[in-house]
């Protein structure tokens, strides 16, 4: 044990680092349930589960390194980018799990959402009428119908190691279920466009493009205000402000 180290932390839940072990404080149980479940169904390296005694859960360390972070550039391979679109559509390709994710919610329900947050964001003077319409717009291409995947939910790149080449865990599964494939792909390569075409060489199939930033603009303007008011900035430089600029 060399330190306790604060991963994240906000009012819904903290993640603490202590050696090799993560300690994740959640105040819904329900979370944590689904990332036990899920970690035990999905066809690709996960956290070892050490223990569990609510609200917390114990997990080991995964080996090697991010692929990279939001707003900062990523060091990892091009071959590791592809390796992590082969592991993506290994999960994809899994029996489904019992219950819809994150990345399942119902069109009526996420656009209605949408539309909220976008007036939100205007009369709040978060953000310019226009870069919200104009996202608004491109946004439209993701609320369509979906065949359900087995699904992570919360695919930031921040979420996925490798060591060289080779993935090795992806953490963080309290959003997983059934699901749009395609959200996973677009939460993955949100900021980081430029490797988008090697996790689609990985992950094999041709995929919509339309739809993929049609989710990078949704994601994005549900994120901008949820961020702000939990102590992250999505004004950074490349981060969530700056991929709906990208769009105009």
């Amino acid at each position: 044990m060399d330190e306790v180290k604060v991963v994240v932390a906000h009012s819904e839940r903290v993640t603490l680092r202590v050696g090799d072990v993560f300690l994740k404080v959640d105040a819904d149980q329900a979370r944590i349930d689904i990332e036990v479940e899920a970690m035990a169904l999905a066809p690709v390296p996960t956290p070892e589960v050490l223990w569990r005694k609510p609200p917390v859960l114990a997990l080991a360390a995964v080996p090697g390194t991010v692929l990279g972070r939001l707003g900062e550039p990523s060091t990892a391979s091009p071959a590791a980018w592809t390796s992590a679109g082969a592991a993506i559509r290994q999960l994809h390709d899994a029996p489904l799990p019992p219950r819809p994710g994150r990345a399942g919610r119902r069109l009526t329900e996420l656009a209605a959402e949408l539309d909220g947050e976008c007036e939100l964001l205007v009369a709040n003077g978060v953000l310019p009428a226009d870069l919200v319409t104009r996202n608004r717009q491109v946004a439209e291409a993701a609320l369509r119908p979906w065949t359900p995947a087995f699904t992570h939910g919360d695919l930031q790149i921040a979420h996925v190691f490798a060591d060289g080449d080779k993935i090795t865990g992806i953490i963080d599964w309290s959003e997983a279920g059934q699901g749009d494939a395609l959200y996973d792909l677009a939460t993955f390569t949100l900021g980081h466009e430029e490797h988008l075409g090697e996790v689609i060489a990985g992950y094999g199939t041709d995929v919509d493009l339309d739809v993929i930033r049609g989710w990078w603009s949704l994601r994005s303007l549900l994120g901008v205000r949820w961020l702000v008011e939990h102590g992250f900035d999505p004004f950074a430089p490349g981060c969530e402000v700056d991929v709906l600029r990208s769009r105009m």
